[in-house]
């Protein structure tokens, strides 16, 4: 090897240990984006519209990126959280009432995430309680011992498993001309398309996502040298989330229909008995759970994380991970008591695909008013060099704007049908 390139490889050796160090909070939030919420969406809608949403979820991608990034700039340009923000700017009340939406989106979000595990547990014959009581205890038991670092590597193992998702499309064999003709069959005036549409909207960009990854990077101490490969992160991130979402929906029109539709899914064991009939009794059931708890456990972690967050936020004092519980006490008695609230709302036998998508329509609802104040704090909020210039002002605003109301009008068009 030459002398000249031996700086040369130095320099391509730290610029990926800097990538690898600041990878983890957007690829987090992405997977996390991909939780049990997202698979009774994209199943509900392949199901029932065959493969009808996949244009939406491809216009989602950049959208998606578009929104977090947005979260890097304030994280990074200000070193303050979402809640932080809406206080300085607004005052205490905007942020109680802030904090208020997003401690219900979380609410919901979480008990979707626990009663898809309680559904996997099911069928595997273990009842919903004692699934609760093995997956809360490991749980809290894994926050309070580890760091910010280690919870994040362990998300991301967890997360890995949501790649069987993308088998079972392959597996699935779906037929492309079946496919390229229901693209351009968008049924816009149906009030069932537009309640899954809300859905599928609801369960890819949330308040709890854009909170958690402005607080991560926060609690992980990324400063301006990590914009570039937090971006990054998060592009990829984004790419993966749609990428799985679109692989669910694909199985699941296959599954129930042949890609055809008009079918409708009540309960997780039903969905799972699709991808069984699919793939095989052994292979299905397993691929199935293990994608679906890959995603759950993830989304469970951030939903706990954010909750905590922002209720020690609202007390006036930010609270981490890298704490012990005895000197963090409202960060992890926060933690423990959506933990263990959750998980008694689940063992109650709720029905869990209503409420995931009464959850993920919520959220749709929730969004002209969360992308609102983002935008508004990015515009006022940051300095100099993050600053949103003026074109990119011009062309962000509208496609937010869009995208917040059409996710108010599928919502509100979809409840009311």
């Amino acid at each position: 090897m030459s002398g000249a390139d031996m700086p040369l490889q130095a320099s391509t050796l730290r610029r990926l240990r800097h990538l690898a160090a600041t990878l983890g909070p957007g690829l987090v939030v992405m997977l996390a984006d991909t939780e049990t919420g997202s698979v009774i969406a994209a199943a509900q809608g392949g199901a029932h519209w065959g493969y009808r949403l996949l244009p939406l979820l491809a216009l989602l991608i950049p959208v998606l990126y578009l929104v977090q990034e947005l979260t890097i700039r304030l994280a990074l340009g200000t070193g303050m959280s979402y809640g932080e923000l809406v206080r300085r700017r607004w005052g205490p009340a905007a942020s109680r009432l802030s904090a208020a939406l997003l401690l219900i989106s979380c609410l919901g979000a979480l008990a979707t995430q626990l009663g898809g595990l309680a559904g996997v547990g099911q069928l595997f014959g273990i009842p919903v309680w004692r699934t609760m009581c093995l997956l809360c205890a490991l749980i809290f038991a894994m926050v309070c011992t580890g760091s910010y670092r280690s919870v994040e590597r362990t998300a991301i193992c967890l997360g890995v498993f949501e790649l069987a998702f993308l088998a079972e499309a392959w597996l699935a064999r779906p037929e492309p001309g079946q496919m390229l003709a229901q693209l351009g069959q968008l049924p816009l005036g149906n009030h069932d398309f537009l309640l899954l549409a809300a859905a599928n909207i609801g369960t890819c960009i949330m308040p709890w996502t854009i909170c958690y990854q402005q607080s991560a990077m926060l609690d992980k101490g990324l400063t301006l040298d990590d914009l570039k490969p937090a971006r990054l992160d998060t592009l990829l991130g984004a790419i993966l989330c749609q990428v799985i979402t679109a692989g669910i929906l694909i199985a699941a029109a296959v599954a129930f229909g042949q890609g055809a539709g008009g079918q409708s899914l009540d309960a997780i064991p039903e969905i799972a008995g699709g991808f069984t009939r699919l793939l095989g009794p052994a292979g299905g059931k397993l691929l199935f759970a293990l994608a679906l708890s890959g995603g759950a456990l993830v989304a469970t972690i951030v939903v706990c994380l954010t909750s905590a967050w922002t209720l020690g936020e609202l007390a006036g004092q930010r609270e981490s991970l890298e704490k012990r519980p005895l000197e963090a006490p409202w960060f992890y008695g926060s933690f423990a008591i959506m933990l263990a609230g959750t998980g008694v709302l689940v063992s109650s036998g709720i029905n869990l695909v209503k409420l995931s998508i009464a959850t993920a329509v919520a959220n749709a609802l929730l969004l002209p008013a969360m992308l609102g104040g983002l935008y508004w704090l990015a515009c006022r909020e940051l300095p100099p060099p993050l600053r949103l210039s003026r074109r990119y002002r011009m062309v962000l605003g509208p496609i937010l704007l869009l995208l917040a109301g059409f996710s108010l009008y599928a919502g509100m068009m979809g409840s009311l049908g």
